[in-house]
């Protein structure tokens, strides 16, 4: 990451530097429009008028930057949160603390985010795990919730394979341990995980283990990471902090501790050794958490988003790794995931305007959550036989042409032997464009660009400007989803000649009506 700023111009880019603490009132353009900030506002992207929205203090539940992109080619940027705001002819801006940078690339959706992306986070030249693409992945959490077991995580695998879906990553989530902070198996839930680790390996899956930077007070491993002043601490005071969180109230690792972060990465490396885990999931780690005015930490510099960095920076150490919450780490081999979607029509419309925002965002390796939802709450007391089958279903869809795909509810368990096939075969798709999504994966790699793009980004100054429900995937695929309770749908497609998913060939700068049956998911390739 770039953190000198002396140049002030370059081939590409002119840049305007605004000092710290000072608000700026940033004219809009003619026909300007603005992506950026933060992954979950998606749906409110490009943006209009909005309240006052301060990076500091909340992250939305998803991934952030102070990163902002136009359609007439300009950013703004800061290595530091923003605090925003849109209203009807400006964006104001200004930050607590560091500078702000307005700059220009050129004219163009695409030219703006390039120049931002080269000149503050290029790309590492690495990807994830190509597993992470190529297969779908499989998450425990909403059959289990907080009743992980042995018994029931082998259960959840054998079916996966019964069912003929492809064996990939499986992720055990949270209440594996005995408590947090404690990274034993609880051994009533888990009377050999070790074994468990083995037959899952013998299935064909990689294995994750959630995990998070919280510790249960009132425990032996609180007590030692206290004395050893490796957990954040009350404000003006030498004992640790508890901090809220929404499964209670917990201590937390310090990261800005070289030896907390030393001493948590060494805990995981030992739990690969022991048992043979394959990574983690990093759960948490949200900026709302770590506020100045509240906490007190080893390094005085490392409050709020510093935090949710150096978090993500501990997974550099785990190539097969899955974030939520993260900061300025754009161009990494991290997998990012979207923030909990409910089981709702509201939430499936949010899945293709979060992914575009995220990969404008930088984070081109990543998950739309988990299909069908991944907030465990909206699941809870509906009748197996009265999901909305079709929600689950389009969800599906939607995932097999991202780069990644994640089950969690089972289909097995609440579709139809029509549904289920239905969705085995979106799976077996994913599977087939494996080698493609893996081939965009790596082009993004090398050149920082998102996988999943938004319209106006692949075809500028043709009208998709304000377009949420269609995108590309890479260079190649329009994918035009189902995304409400409904089967029909307009296309809007790019100038030039289009052939759809049954081989259809369309005239592009027009938009057409299309009738879309459960078992069909609408994309276009461009026609040479």
């Amino acid at each position: 990451m770039i953190k000198n700023f002396s140049s002030l111009i370059s081939l590409f880019c002119l840049t305007l530097v605004v000092s710290a603490q000072e608000q700026k009132e940033i004219n809009l353009l003619t026909g300007e429009k603005w992506w950026g900030g933060a992954t979950s506002f998606g749906n409110s992207m490009p943006f209009s008028q909005t309240k006052v929205i301060d990076l500091r203090t909340r992250n939305f539940n998803n991934q952030t930057v102070s990163l902002f992109v136009s359609n007439k080619g300009r950013y703004l940027w800061s290595e530091t949160p923003m605090e925003f705001q849109f209203t009807e002819n400006q964006i104001k801006v200004k930050t607590t603390r560091g500078k702000i940078e307005l700059g220009t690339g050129g004219n163009t959706l695409r030219e703006a985010y390039l120049a931002a992306c080269n000149k503050y986070f290029p790309s590492s030249g690495k990807i994830p795990p190509e597993l992470f693409f190529s297969k779908p992945q499989y998450n425990t959490w909403i059959e289990l919730v907080y009743n992980q077991n042995q018994e029931d995580i082998l259960n959840y695998a054998r079916n996966i394979v019964k069912n003929g879906f492809p064996a990939g990553i499986l992720m055990i989530d949270d209440n594996w341990q005995k408590y947090y902070g404690n990274f034993e198996f609880r051994p009533d839930k888990f009377p050999n995980p070790k074994a468990l680790i083995n037959e899952l390996h013998k299935m064909g899956f990689k294995v994750l283990l959630w995990v998070s930077p919280f510790v249960s007070p009132d425990s032996q491993e609180f007590r030692d990471l206290q004395r050893k002043g490796f957990l954040v601490k009350k404000k003006n005071s030498k004992y640790a902090a508890l901090l809220r969180w929404w499964n209670g109230f917990s201590a937390c690792y310090d990261f800005s501790n070289p030896n907390a972060f030393d001493h948590f990465t060494q805990i995981l490396k030992k739990m690969q050794k022991d048992y043979g885990i394959d990574g983690f999931k990093f759960d948490a780690g949200d900026p709302e958490r770590y506020l100045e005015e509240e906490i007190d930490v080893f390094d005085k510099q490392s409050f709020d988003v510093e935090q949710t960095f150096l978090w993500a920076k501990l997974g550099l150490e785990f190539p097969y790794n899955e974030y939520r919450a993260c900061w300025q780490m754009g161009g990494q081999p991290l997998v990012q995931r979207l923030g909990d979607k409910a089981y709702s029509w509201d939430g499936v419309s949010r899945l293709v305007p979060d992914m575009i925002a995220c990969g404008l965002l930088g984070y081109a390796y990543t998950c739309p959550d988990m299909i069908g939802g991944g907030e465990f709450s909206s699941f809870q007391g509906i009748d197996p036989t009265k999901f909305d089958q079709s929600l689950i279903v389009r969800s599906c869809q939607i995932h097999s042409m991202m780069p990644m795909m994640q089950f969690s509810v089972a289909p097995w368990r609440i579709l139809s032997k029509e549904n289920l096939e239905i969705c085995l075969k979106y799976a077996k798709w994913h599977e087939q464009l494996g080698d493609y999504i893996l081939q965009q994966a790596k082009k993004s790699a090398k050149t920082g660009e998102p996988i999943v793009q938004h319209m106006e980004y692949a075809f500028p100054n043709q009208g998709f400007e304000d377009c949420k429900d269609q995108y590309m995937l890479g260079d190649t695929y329009l994918v035009a989803p189902i995304m409400e309770k409904s089967n029909v749908r307009s296309v809007k497609l790019p100038k030039g000649k289009w052939k759809d998913d049954k081989g259809k060939v369309y005239k592009g700068g027009k938009s057409y009506k299309f009738t879309v049956p459960l078992d069909r998911l609408l994309w276009f390739t461009p026609v040479k």
